[in-house]
């Protein structure tokens, strides 16, 4: 092996730099062996670890990319490295890799702070850093649409797994940010299907909550539907409750309902997203099916699977038709989509915010909480609550420049 030397450059970027860099590598035969370059503000840091042949004389070379560098006015450092050195570096690059994906309407050095204690207390290594969310403006934008979002590539293996995310998932509550933590592998860049609960989900509201108070019942059944979510009550039991006090309920009264459900913030650009990527995209709710045909029309999902409202006369009788879509049955229909399909597991992911949803979250290869209570982010894989649906996206590695990029874009046709 020849002489190893790490080259650090850093200065004003400008254009045609890394040409000439290379232009004067290429002169001296030198083999790349690791190259990165970040630049922020216009201020460029580049690094490049490089070998030189043994035939070849270093002096030259250096003394040449450094003319190059002081005529720009760049600083640049030379750092031979030993051989020895550069065998444990390529011995590291079997160490398992993790992404930790930070999520806010702003993100503060308490924040980064903060995740970057638990990498380094856990053994693990951040290799890069990189900013998905796009460029903050100081003024003009409300706080509360502001998006913030910065991933972190670490390599090594965690001493405590469980433990780290545990304190993760504290130091979003004590904080106010999410952090998420994925295995980084060929599953996390390939998902296909993506599975949504509806009620407080894909929507703003419960619909049977609504449906409730044009009954007169808004109360009673709320209460239910509290108790249900936070996984005190079987969901079955209290559904069956729920549904029985909508009783003599006009029918004409869905399409109301229906006509003015809310959207979550960010569920549209979502969905438009994930289409123009191909993915599939599915409502598996305990709610029901006239209000997830209502959503699928909408926001053209292609899957919906939810409870079908009894209607005799004009009237809602209280009673359901069909086998209950429960929190099994939401994992049930999941897994029987993926095989329709042909995608593992690994390649779905199920978003939701009640304890119903824990079945189809901890199946799918990767299961979000959304805005969930506190026990279902407790069990969830992982948890968005300081962002709308779109931050999904941040977790797929898509940034804002991509998302922007797809939707100037014509949609492929199949």
């Amino acid at each position: 092996m020849g002489e190893i030397y790490l080259i650090n450059v850093l200065g004003a970027d400008r254009a045609g730099l890394t040409s000439d860099l290379m232009h004067i590598l290429a002169g001296f035969e030198v083999q790349i062996l690791d190259i990165g370059q970040a630049v922020i503000h216009d201020q460029l840091t580049l690094g490049m670890l490089v070998e030189i042949p043994c035939s070849v004389d270093s002096s030259p070379l250096l003394k040449d990319v450094l003319f190059l560098c002081h005529a720009q006015g760049l600083k640049v450092r030379f750092t031979p490295v030993a051989e020895a050195s550069y065998d444990e570096w390529v011995g590291g690059q079997g160490r398992s890799r993790f992404i930790v994906t930070l999520l806010a309407r702003k993100i503060t050095a308490r924040h980064m702070a903060a995740a970057a204690k638990v990498v380094s207390e856990n053994g693990l290594n951040i290799e890069d850093i990189t900013r998905l969310s796009g460029r903050v403006a100081l003024e003009g934008k409300s706080a509360d649409t502001n998006k913030a979002c910065i991933e972190l590539a670490v390599r090594g293996d965690p001493l405590d797994i469980t433990a780290m995310r545990r304190r993760f998932l504290e130091i979003a509550s004590e904080l106010g940010v999410d952090i998420a933590f994925q295995r980084d592998d060929a599953w996390r860049r390939n998902r296909r299907l993506v599975c949504f609960d509806m009620d407080s989900t894909l929507i703003e509201t419960e619909v049977i909550d609504e449906l409730a108070r044009r009954a007169g019942v808004g109360e009673q059944v709320a209460a239910i539907t509290e108790r249900a979510m936070n996984g005190e009550l079987d969901f079955r039991q209290s559904f069956a409750q729920r549904v029985a006090l909508l009783a003599g309920l006009d029918a004409s009264v869905l399409q109301s309902v229906a006509d003015q459900l809310p959207l979550t913030e960010g569920a549209e650009q979502l969905i438009t997203t994930l289409k123009k990527l191909g993915f599939k995209t599915a409502i598996l709710s305990g709610g029901f099916t006239y209000f997830g045909q209502s959503l699928q029309q909408r926001l053209g999902i292609d899957y919906v699977y939810a409870n079908e409202l009894e209607i005799v006369d004009g009237l809602v009788t209280g009673r359901v038709i069909g086998e209950v879509v429960d929190g099994a049955r939401k994992a049930s229909l999941l897994q029987e989509m993926a095989e329709r399909e042909g995608l593992a597991l690994e390649q779905v992911i199920a978003v939701g915010d009640g304890a119903n949803d824990l079945p189809m979250l901890s199946l799918a290869g990767l299961g979000i909480a959304f805005r969930a209570k506190p026990l279902v982010r407790a069990n969830a894989q992982q948890a968005i609550s300081t962002l709308g649906l779109d931050g999904v996206l941040y977790l797929l590695g898509l940034s804002d420049r991509d998302h922007l990029d797809l939707q100037t874009s014509a949609v492929s046709k199949p």
